[in-house]
């Protein structure tokens, strides 16, 4: 495989912008729990090995279950996720999959059921940030830590 440029090496400022984001959202009233379930599902519909590796990692150190994370992926089907986590992780794959309808009316309407508006925004900010770094990532062929 053919080695592909370290952004964060030939563009710093780039890589401060990203981390920028992050910040921001390490100050929100999300809690580490749908941070990080965001993070992880919007990896595995990206298909990005790095981000669902290092999020699954973080989620493991901030108390999820293994359960939770090997069902992430059938969470419509699994009783393990409250509703306000459900619609967060309908809310993420309709966001990752804009090309599909976007953000639907219905799943807006049920998250302003759970969530202010102040919390939407953030939980659109976290699925938005977690799409670019799969870009990056997978743009770059990042590998996980072996």
């Amino acid at each position: 495989m053919e080695k592909r440029i370290d952004i964060n090496e030939i563009q710093p400022q780039a890589y401060k912008a990203m981390y920028a984001l992050e910040g921001y959202l390490a100050t929100t009233e999300l809690s580490k729990t749908q941070k990080e379930l965001i993070k992880i599902r919007a990896s595995q519909i990206n298909g990005c090995a790095f981000c669902i590796d290092m999020h699954t990692k973080d989620a493991l150190k901030h108390g999820e279950t293994t359960q939770r994370i090997f069902l992430l992926n059938a969470w419509r089907e699994a009783d393990l996720f409250t509703e306000e986590e459900k619609v967060i992780l309908a809310m993420t794959e309709e966001i990752t999959l804009i090309h599909n309808q976007g953000l639907s009316a219905e799943t807006y309407k049920k998250a302003t059921e759970f969530f202010n508006e102040n919390n939407i925004a953030q939980i659109i900010m976290a699925i938005v940030t977690i799409n670019a770094w799969n870009r990056i990532a997978i743009s770059t062929e990042m590998k996980p830590a072996k």
